[in-house]
């Protein structure tokens, strides 16, 4: 798929047209159009990125997990997650959580938090990938 393709793609999921898009964006006619012959400047291609709410990496390479969003119940289901996992760690009911011999501090547990959010997020966004490409494809 080319950059058009990805771009027309994107457009049409959004219900607007081509020519709209380039109205919007202040483009000339039939900019984007001409976009498989020549490459745009990088703020013409930044513009639509930021229109779509994708990467540029996106639209020059297709990298569909870089696209993949997540929506309210992935946030949710994210936020129980972590919930639940820190609960347990904050309890520990199995003792204090411990690096290098040396209990963990609130600001450690708190850049764990992070750590795991950041794990629950990218995870959630390979299987929607991995188990859906259709259905999360854009």
């Amino acid at each position: 798929m080319t950059l058009k393709d990805r771009v027309k793609a994107l457009a049409q999921e959004r219900g607007i047209s081509l020519p709209a898009l380039e109205s919007e964006l202040g483009f000339g006619n039939s900019t984007i159009v001409k976009w498989d012959k020549s490459t745009p400047n990088a703020d013409k291609l930044n513009a639509v990125a930021k229109y779509f709410n994708v990467t540029m990496d996106y639209l020059l390479n297709g990298d569909s997990e870089e696209h993949t969003e997540l929506n309210a119940r992935d946030e949710r289901d994210i936020k129980k997650d972590l919930d639940r996992i820190m609960g347990e760690i904050r309890k520990g009911d199995d003792g204090p959580l411990y690096y290098n011999g040396v209990e963990i501090d609130n600001a450690s547990l708190s850049l764990l938090q992070n750590a795991i959010e950041y794990a629950l997020r990218e995870t959630k966004k390979e299987n929607k990938v991995k188990y859906n490409p259709n259905k999360n494809k854009k």
